[in-house]
């Protein structure tokens, strides 16, 4: 639940009308106007502000730079997507920690990353260095396989090595593309952008349900149902404007997170989920979600009490925001493994 800032003489009429004339002005030049997006092969690929959790961030850091085939983002997104930054998540195949060794992968490749005398796979100072060391470890396996030997060293991890090498790259298993797939996904959103983040396609169709709720009473857990009197908390009302448009978002605020790369401050365009948190340097620790309509505005659902209404984003806690896409959206994993 988000503070309060009151927008003291707002009327929504001047706001809808403003927003209008924004909106439409916004989407005649988006088309042309921003170039391409998060990272770029061959260069040093910086972390997206607080996307890794502040206690792992150094560890991501350094370590996802120990071979040309990974870089920070990249590491940060398979670990995400293995345990959602879980020191003790374990999975029914018995994975382990936050990197979800298996026993037998981590008596292997496990190494003491602190150098405090032991390997421990429920300790992230060994398991992020080890995660980077065994992806390295896979990307020699296959240097000689024909491709982009990121995507063959993705494609080990999840089939072997021997399965990349046999088909001359990432072999034509569909789960195993679909891995490849999610994590070069999901690492665009652990990036820090690259010049501008392309604009939305589907962003007026999402506001457009927003604008209809405007004044609608606002319920913890809401998620819109007829059993709930339509009504609706934070992350319920951006999951739903979003799926008018096809994009299932997860239900969580800090999830929602990303779904899409991060735009900066001043490259806010309506859509763009703006989200707001009490501690800075970690995305896992967000609270609250609205969505941008322009000029520094969001439509949002603030707290129990209130109604869904127009607010300022620029307030004391404003964390940052994410461009929705639907490939973000997707790559999301939806059942991480428990503690």
């Amino acid at each position: 639940m988000r503070k309060a800032w009151v927008v003291a003489g707002l009327s929504i009429g001047v706001c809808m009308a403003f927003l209008a004339l924004l909106f439409v002005g916004t989407f005649t030049i988006a088309g042309g106007a921003f170039g391409a997006g998060a990272g770029a092969q061959g260069k040093s690929v910086a972390l997206a502000k607080g996307a890794v959790p502040a206690r792992y961030q150094a560890l991501v850091q350094k370590w996802g730079n120990l071979c040309p085939a990974i870089n920070p983002a990249l590491l940060a997104a398979q670990l995400y997507q293995e345990s959602g930054w879980n020191p003790r998540a374990q999975s029914h195949a018995a994975a382990q920690g936050i990197a979800q060794f298996i026993p037998g992968t981590w008596a292997a490749h496990g190494m003491d990353g602190d150098g405090d005398g032991d390997r421990d796979v429920w300790d992230p100072a060994d398991a992020i260095p080890s995660a980077a060391s065994y992806d390295c470890k896979l990307a020699g396996y296959v240097k000689k396989a024909p491709g982009d030997p990121t995507a063959n060293m993705l494609a080990a991890y999840n089939a072997g090595a021997y399965a990349v090498i046999k088909y001359g790259g990432v072999p034509p298993y569909k789960e195993t593309q679909h891995y490849v797939k999610i994590i070069r996904t999901l690492e665009k959103s652990f990036a820090k952008p690259v010049g501008r983040v392309d604009p939305s396609r589907q962003a007026a169709g999402a506001i457009n349900f927003a604008q209809q709720k405007l004044g609608t009473k606002y319920l913890w857990g809401g998620n819109g149902t007829a059993e709930q009197g339509g009504r609706f908390d934070c992350s319920g009302l951006t999951q739903a404007a979003y799926r008018t448009v096809d994009i299932e978002l997860p239900r969580v605020a800090n999830d929602q997170y990303n779904a899409g790369p991060h735009p900066s401050r001043d490259e806010l365009l309506p859509g763009d989920l703006v989200f707001f948190s009490d501690d800075l340097t970690n995305s896992r620790a967000i609270r609250h979600v609205g969505l941008y309509v322009g000029g520094g505005y969001m439509i949002n659902a603030p707290r129990p009490g209130a109604v869904i209404r127009f607010d300022k984003i620029d307030t004391p806690d404003y964390f940052g925001a994410t461009r929705v896409t639907e490939e973000g959206a997707k790559a999301l994993p939806r059942h991480p493994p428990t503690a």
